[in-house]
């Protein structure tokens, strides 16, 4: 399959088995009776239990879906060597595991029981017997992926760079990591249970050796967003309720209007731009603000949710209402009023974060905070929103970003497609 475009994702490539084999060459030839490759799995085939989200569509899963309770998201870069045929090849093999992965199933026929005694398995197994538990698999190119920083075209893609595709710009609360942040690829997982998760980012790095390699990774729990309006409004770690206005899978139009691309060219329509950002909180000095100061800061109740101008959660905004000292309910620089589309020239964005935490510090605090993700239609709306933010927020105060990625997730995967064809036909 090396070198081939042909989209019909038969099995996993040569290189890809070799991959999970460890490289083991003079076995490989001498295990004839293994199943390698097998036809691609249809909807229905996996265990009997468990929740399943279609992988082919319109637009990729794990965008609109419902969000799942875990996240385990990874950025890869390419290796210098690797071809563009190589990288072809690549997604091919991704496409096909994780249309099986999905479903519940192991990455290939053989999986993690079946193969030959002589030779490393082709699944790790960790999730055996615990079903597919919602997993949706969300693949995306970074802007290196076209050009990389020193200007080089290494793939011929550069010519289909859509010109929306740029830098985000530094914030006001950027640390940023380079050894955390960008990437050429990357794979968002989503799921249920958090070892599916982990085993599908695990399978499909084994698979990437020789190819691409492992850049950085987070783990996330507790959504802190909703997607759909059959969900309840999440908390985030500082113990409020987080994306009430969040875009719902349920609102076509909106989403055609922020989050699908629509314009640039023409392979990139249907996609959608992730933004990606860790952002720390200073837990503790969070937890030592008084209560009418916190819901101040964010300008809702922290425990309704509803906006200090009055109502229940999802009562619209006033931010014109005062109270009888004349002063707005709703302080200007509080976080709602900063980030709300009525002061943001109407701009939405789908969220999509998760809560992490990562141990703690050195002197004893908690290394935690929000992942957030973000789906646009481009990147500059995003940061038309968190400029406002960043510049007069008094939430920022108590945040730091410390990492900072934009990618391009293609358009949805259609039957017999390997995931981002059309940019490479």
């Amino acid at each position: 399959m090396t070198g081939s475009t042909d989209p019909s994702p038969r099995g996993l490539s040569r290189r890809g088995l070799l991959a999970l084999g460890g490289g083991a060459t003079v076995a490989l030839g001498a295990a004839g009776a293994m199943t390698l490759t097998g036809p691609r799995p249809q909807p229905g085939a996996a265990v009997e239990h468990g929740l399943e989200y279609p992988f082919y569509g319109e637009h990729q899963a794990g965008i609109l879906t419902p969000a799942q309770d875990r996240m385990h998201f990874a950025a890869f870069d390419v290796r210098e060597r690797c071809s563009r045929e190589d990288l072809v090849e690549l997604l091919q093999d991704w496409t096909y595991a994780a249309s099986r992965l999905v479903l519940g199933l192991d990455v290939s026929a053989s999986g993690a029981f079946g193969g030959n005694p002589l030779l490393p398995p082709d699944d790790t197994g960790e999730a055996a017997d615990l079903g597919s538990s919602g997993l949706t698999i969300t693949f995306g190119f970074g802007p290196s992926l076209f050009r990389t920083a020193t200007g080089e075209d290494r793939f011929q893609l550069v010519d289909r760079m859509p010109a929306d595709f740029v830098p985000l710009p530094k914030m006001a609360n950027d640390f940023i990591r380079p050894e955390i942040s960008g990437g050429d690829l990357c794979i968002q997982a989503c799921a249920n249970d958090p070892q599916v998760a982990v085993h599908a980012v695990r399978n499909l790095t084994r698979i990437a050796i020789g190819r691409a390699q492992l850049r950085w990774s987070q783990l996330g729990f507790g959504r802190t967003s909703s997607t759909s309006t059959t969900q309840a409004t999440p908390r985030n770690l500082f113990g409020q309720k987080d994306g009430t206005n969040n875009l719902k899978a349920e609102q076509p139009d909106r989403l055609a209007e922020h989050v699908w691309i629509s314009d640039g060219p023409q392979w990139s329509h249907g996609g959608s731009y992730l933004i990606a950002r860790r952002i720390a909180m200073t837990i503790e000095v969070w937890d030592g603000l008084q209560l009418g100061e916190q819901d101040r800061l964010l300008g809702r109740e922290k425990g309704s949710g509803a906006p200090l101008s009055g109502g229940s959660e999802f009562t619209e905004i006033d931010f014109t209402r005062t109270g009888p000292d004349g002063k707005p309910l709703i302080d200007e620089r509080s976080h709602v009023f900063r980030t709300h589309p009525d002061n943001n020239d109407g701009i939405a964005m789908l969220r999509r974060g998760y809560n992490y935490v990562d141990g703690n510090d050195d002197t004893g605090r908690l290394d935690a905070g929000l992942f957030f993700i973000a789906f646009v239609k481009a990147p500059g709306r995003f940061a038309r929103v968190h400029t406002n933010m960043a510049r007069d927020d008094m939430f920022v105060e108590y945040l730091k970003t410390t990492s900072s990625s934009t990618f391009l997730v293609p358009r949805g995967i259609r039957d017999g497609e390997f995931v981002g064809q059309a940019l490479f036909t």
